[in-house]
């Protein structure tokens, strides 16, 4: 009897405070994102605060237009990530002198925090970085201010550079162990087929290593849609990305304005809780299919 409930005894404090950190905190959000702030006499539940950032000429314009510089940033960063890591990954698998070194360099990045990384970006391709002072020294452009406008610039062209640059590794690391896990005897059989070169990658090797991508992918989206720090460093005032307007709500003096700053947060939630489950109920279906 013991030894069936042994792990579950053994996991239960880890566990019991995951669970109260994280549902904890969601349920707090959740109420006071209806209302619910007793320190200052609000006891009363209601979707105020929902209708207010949706539909209200104050906060709806700025709520809509962040979500779609939201999910704008999320995608490109993901995709263009994806792609990168599965082509540098394919590359890595190859034997070539300097494999090992080459193989270093590319995950050389990955213990980099990403405000660390943000802040290499803006020292590099802003305006008055580095690159912009090189050039106009150099004479290739006349003053650092025609640099090409990379950091903070609308479509935030340097929030996704920042996190292409650190997303890259994470995803190749996967790609490179599925590979390796996989060997060489289903590219061998497609060989011994008749398969040429890319009839083999696009029948035999994407399919296969297409899970670990997507798992990866789902992370990185996840991040990217809810991460603050290299928005609010590297991205202009408006539009802002929801976390950032999280936060202005949430620093807003008059308290009345903390319930759409976690109306703004669950929102984010629920969009990355949908995007999680879908994943593996595709993943589910998939399997089952195959």
């Amino acid at each position: 009897m013991w030894e069936r409930w042994r792990i579950v005894v053994m996991l239960a404090p880890t566990l019991a405070i995951i669970l109260v950190l994280f549902f904890g905190g969601l349920g707090y959000g959740l109420l006071v994102s209806l209302g619910w702030q007793p320190e200052i006499g609000n006891r009363q539940l209601s979707l105020a605060a929902y209708r207010s950032i949706l539909f209200s000429e104050q906060h709806a314009p700025v709520f809509w237009s962040g979500l779609g510089l939201s999910l704008w940033i999320s995608i490109v960063s993901t995709v263009l990530s994806a792609t990168i890591a599965i082509v540098a990954a394919l590359l890595l698998r190859q034997t070539f002198v300097g494999k090992r070194f080459a193989t270093f360099l590319f995950q050389l990045n990955l213990p980099v925090p990403h405000i660390v990384a943000a802040i290499g970006i803006l020292f590099l391709f802003s305006q008055s970085g580095l690159l912009s002072r090189a050039g106009a020294q150099l004479g290739v452009i006349s003053s650092p201010g025609d640099f090409p406008l990379i950091v903070r610039d609308p479509s935030g062209w340097g929030i996704i550079l920042s996190f292409v640059w650190k997303e890259v590794p994470f995803i190749g690391v996967i790609v490179l162990a599925v590979l390796q896990s996989l060997g060489a005897n289903y590219e061998d059989l497609a060989r011994s087929l008749g398969a040429n070169r890319l009839q083999r990658l696009r029948y035999v090797l994407l399919p296969l290593i297409m899970p670990g991508v997507l798992s990866a992918s789902v992370l990185v989206f996840a991040f990217t849609f809810g991460s603050y720090e290299v928005p609010a460093l590297l991205g202009v005032r408006f539009p802002r990305v929801l976390p950032v307007t999280a936060v202005r709500f949430f620093r807003d003096p008059d308290l009345n304005a903390r319930p759409e700053a976690m109306a703004v947060s669950v929102i984010i939630s629920i969009i990355a809780f949908v995007l999680i489950f879908t994943y593996m109920w595709i993943s589910r279906r998939t399997i089952r299919k195959e």
